[in-house]
């Protein structure tokens, strides 16, 4: 990470040749890309609770406050933080249902990002195994020096979860079937296609959009062609999410792939000038989000006040005489 840095310094060093109009519209793309996003997320989880409520700023707002908290954090946290919010403003929602809506709603994605990383490969421009430990950024550059113990790694975590997952369809049927309530809107591929692979197909044109101008605002040559490696190299450092929004990983990989063309101190630039004004968008529309959501930023009174209000909508026991038992506090309504 010291790299990244360092590439953080060049930025700030070369911030006044920055052409903002390009920035700003960049910025205008990124916004609006999360709006279309989580209107094709609102779409998968009102068909999985089709006699609930599901309000677009409550959904639009948890969206958001999930991507802001995964601009800090690695290891996907934000998503908790997108279940959580929701749940609370969908009457009979759940956590596995809930959870599952947002593994719908990367299908797509999926799909996209492996027909750019196939087209990637065929243009012979990203690194192979033995490249990845002498770039300086890489942060999972231990894969590459031990691909053997990675592989065991990874087939032990998979058949990990394959067992875990046949066990929960054993023994917990209820889990089981809220898990499949998410993915309900699969089963009318119309909808799903009109309401989720369209919007979600319009996203991608701006983040490639965004892309587009922010090669510009950072005097970095503006192609298409640039725009999808740059989404490429993006993907690539999120397989991973050891570090808040793939730092590090990032800069390497552009530095490598765009070797020869550009200046590695105009490609720092602007590979580190994305990102950090990519963060405070996140951060800014999360907290914002949070802010209104809860009426408060601290994550901790918020989870004891929804506590207690759980407690005390729980029914009070009574004995047979009507008395409370020993031990047990009689809760005022």
């Amino acid at each position: 990470m010291r790299e990244f840095f360092d590439a953080v310094q060049v930025f700030f060093e070369q911030l006044a040749a920055v052409q903002w109009n390009y920035l700003l519209i960049a910025v205008g793309c990124h916004v609006l890309r999360l709006w279309i996003r989580a209107r094709a997320w609102r779409a998968i989880v009102a068909r999985a609770y089709p006699a609930a409520r599901v309000p677009r700023r409550s959904v639009f707002g948890a969206y958001v406050a999930g991507v802001g908290v995964n601009a800090v954090m690695p290891a996907r946290g934000g998503d908790v933080v997108k279940v959580y919010l929701l749940k609370r403003r969908v009457e009979g929602a759940s956590y596995p249902t809930l959870a599952s809506t947002l593994l719908v709603e990367t299908l797509f994605d999926m799909v996209v990002a492996s027909a750019l990383l196939v087209w990637a490969l065929q243009q012979g421009v990203l690194p192979g195994l033995g490249v990845l430990p002498n770039l300086p950024t890489i942060d999972w550059s231990i894969v590459a020096r031990h691909p053997r113990a990675a592989v065991v790694v990874a087939v032990v975590m998979f058949l990990a979860g394959l067992i875990g997952g046949i066990w929960l369809s054993h023994h917990v049927v209820a889990f089981k079937r809220r898990v499949a309530q998410g993915f309900a809107i699969l089963g009318e591929p119309r909808r799903y296609l009109r309401q989720v692979v369209v919007r979600q197909a319009v996203s991608w044109v701006l983040r490639i959009t965004a892309i587009y101008f922010f090669l510009k605002a950072f005097h970095i040559s503006a192609t298409v062609e640039n725009a999808l490696l740059v989404q490429v190299v993006q993907s690539l450092a999120t397989v991973l999410p050891f570090t808040p929004s793939g730092a590090g990983t990032e800069q390497g990989l552009i530095v490598y792939i765009f070797s020869g063309k550009e200046p590695a101190t105009a490609l720092l630039s602007f590979s580190v000038g994305m990102t950090i004004t990519l963060i405070v968008a996140n951060v800014l529309l999360g907290l914002g989000a949070i802010l209104l959501m809860q009426r408060t930023l601290r994550w901790r009174r918020a989870v004891a006040d929804e506590r207690e209000v759980a407690d005390s909508a729980e029914p009070e026991v009574l004995s047979a005489d009507g008395v409370a038992p020993s031990g047990t506090a009689r809760r005022v309504r």
